[in-house]
């Protein structure tokens, strides 16, 4: 399923999907969400995982400066922190988003 339209509002991320149905993402959800291995950890190719400590996000970091398309398939927020490694595919996005409800 693809967003055929993404809009920040307020504190919220609104998505129009191509089934005609909303979703409102609260904008601390999404970067609390991010998928980068920064974030959510890696493993490696002996499947050992690696996590850095959680660490307090500044305000800051829930400040969506934009968001940029990856390819048909991702979106890339950069934050106000000037995070910007995560790319949530569209089917994340929406299972974040249904998660929400």
């Amino acid at each position: 399923m693809r967003p055929v339209d993404i809009q920040q509002i307020g504190d919220e991320l609104a998505i129009k999907w191509e089934d005609s149905s909303e979703s409102y993402v609260r904008l601390e959800t999404l970067r609390r969400h991010c998928p980068c291995a920064g974030c959510k950890g890696e493993s490696d190719v002996m499947g050992n995982f690696y996590k850095l400590p959680d660490k307090p996000l500044p305000a800051s970091a829930f400040e969506l400066r934009r968001i940029g398309n990856v390819g048909g398939y991702a979106i890339q927020p950069v934050w106000g922190d000037g995070h910007s490694t995560g790319i949530y595919s569209f089917e994340y996005l929406r299972r974040i988003a249904d998660a929400q409800t």
